[in-house]
């Protein structure tokens, strides 16, 4: 799994079948990334993961009441290692395993292991996803994917692999859907009101397209409850978190919202009619009073939703 995603409003993370890298997103998809430069996008994704960090450690708190004391943790299309990182401080008992399927990304994972002191219990894996599960010394306690499984054409296949890397009693925990992040009011002051919903209309479309277009795709309800019982686990529970930025933003925050908007603009701004990409492209000059570098009412508001299953003993 690797992808572009992200997470959605731009699915930065980026996924693309067969790696995987789920935590930057933002979320929108379209997705033609076989010769994306992961050393090049490392950086967007490691930020925009650090900008999501409070989101991330309010799902791993809950996590951590759900699982007790796991030996082994997989971080499932682990991008840069943000998430990684942050389970190995959730869970200072467990060995933690970024797996991934871009290099570049992986050296990220393993220098913040090391700066943040996990490299006595910090390891990656590098390879096609699920696939190069079958490398793991022993089975994981609890796995986590995040925004990757859409990006793989047998959503219901990929799990079942995936749980097929728990052992007995493991933990599985998936990060999809929950609601798009936001960034601009519906009424700009330049451009027609409700902008942010028509792009996000055009992505909803894009992604639909993507999927279709994935080799042997099958269509599948996005009923991940269901999807994962029919992989033959058992789903325990769904928890939606939420990241709230209010304006006015930081610096770091308002550098996300111009690189998820700039790759939305390269993304789907042909599927905009004229005056809205007029708009876009004022929101993203730096000379522009009315650009997001410039006003106060840029914000991050979005929710992401992970669902967690358990492999029968």
């Amino acid at each position: 799994m690797a992808h572009d995603h992200h997470h959605h409003d731009t699915h930065d993370s980026a996924h693309q079948q067969g790696h995987g890298h789920g935590h930057g997103h933002g979320h929108g998809h379209t997705h033609d990334h076989a010769d994306i430069d992961w050393a090049e996008m490392a950086p967007h994704l490691e930020a925009q993961a650090e900008l999501y960090t409070p989101l991330y450690r309010q799902a791993l708190g809950w996590l951590a009441r759900e699982v007790t004391d796991p030996g082994l943790v997989v971080d499932v299309g682990s991008g840069p290692g943000v998430v990684s990182c942050l389970f190995a401080e959730t869970f200072p008992g467990a060995r933690v395993v970024a797996a991934d399927g871009a290099g570049p990304l992986l050296e990220r994972a393993r220098a913040r292991a090391g700066r943040l002191g996990f490299a006595d219990r910090f390891g990656t894996l590098a390879g096609d996803l699920p696939g190069a599960l079958s490398e793991l010394d022993y089975p994981a306690d609890l796995m986590w994917a995040s925004q990757s499984l859409h990006h793989l054409p047998d959503q219901r296949a990929a799990l079942a692999a995936l749980g097929g890397h728990l052992a007995p009693g493991g933990t599985l925990a998936i990060l999809e859907g929950g609601l798009p992040a936001r960034f601009l009011p519906r009424d700009l002051g330049i451009g027609r009101p409700g902008l942010q919903a028509r792009i996000r209309a055009v992505e909803e479309d894009a992604f639909t397209e993507m999927r279709a277009d994935l080799p042997d795709s099958v269509a599948e309800a996005e009923d991940w409850p269901a999807m994962l019982t029919a992989a033959g686990l058992k789903h325990t529970g769904t928890r939606s978190f939420l990241l709230d930025l209010p304006a006015p933003l930081s610096d770091a925050a308002r550098e996300y919202v111009t690189t998820s908007l700039s790759r939305l603009r390269e993304r789907i701004g042909e599927r905009l009619d004229a005056e809205d990409r007029a708009t876009v492209d004022r929101l993203l000059d730096p000379a522009d009073e009315a650009g997001v570098l410039r006003r106060q009412d840029v914000f991050v508001l979005v929710a992401h939703t992970v669902y967690t299953a358990v492999r029968p003993v």
